[in-house]
């Protein structure tokens, strides 16, 4: 009992430490300035049972579904690093027109699934952590990544929740600077996934 408490643990751990739902935050109310209430509400719930269906999904199916597309892991983190990169690179230069229409501040809820399903919640980063930590595991320890997996899209779920109470509590102008910074961080992070991704590629990992 004691070892699949420590598995539960270090499982979270990774999970929270890939995902940051804090960290999160932060790209949800930069996507979804200006939404109303119903809107946002809609998309956070949308976003996140999208991205737990999807870790789910390779949780069990992930090395069948690598190899029946002949999908490799280099070249999984390769195409989501430049994913992540472009959304970095969008909120860093405050491009707006591909998810929102400025009319009526109308938001296209389709940015639940892309970006912030994935890659943003359940990117690379996060489908590797759980394939590997469910791999050759016994269907207990299985079970545990999926819980733990949920129990992080819930915590994200109340974070995005509370996000106008924060912008209530500090204000939209910082909360554009924040969205500016984390905007870098997100490319920075999306290039060193696919530095990680050509490491892998040419065996250059030490």
């Amino acid at each position: 009992m004691d070892n699949l408490l420590t598995f539960a643990i270090t499982v979270f751990t990774g999970f929270f430490a890939i995902a940051n739902p804090i960290t999160n935050m932060t790209i949800f109310l930069t996507l979804t300035e200006g939404a109303d209430k119903q809107t946002k509400r809609s998309i956070n719930k949308r976003a996140t049972f999208i991205a737990f269906i999807i870790v789910t999904v390779f949780v069990l199916l992930g090395t069948f579904i690598f190899e029946m597309f002949q999908i490799s892991i280099p070249a999984f983190k390769i195409a989501g690093g430049i994913l992540v990169f472009f959304v970095g690179f969008e909120m860093l230069q405050s491009k707006k027109s591909n998810v929102k229409h400025i009319n009526n501040v109308h938001i296209d809820e389709n940015i639940a699934v892309s970006p912030l399903a994935i890659p943003i919640i359940s990117g690379p980063g996060t489908i590797v952590t759980a394939m590997n930590f469910s791999s050759n595991a016994s269907n207990i320890k299985t079970l545990i990544v999926i819980l733990m997996f949920g129990l992080l899209c819930f915590l994200t779920f109340l974070t995005f929740r509370v996000s106008d109470l924060v912008v209530r509590k500090i204000g939209n102008n910082v909360i554009s600077v924040i969205g500016k910074i984390m905007g870098l961080i997100i490319s920075i992070i999306g290039t060193g996934m696919v530095i990680q991704g050509i490491k892998i590629s040419f065996n250059l990992v030490s």
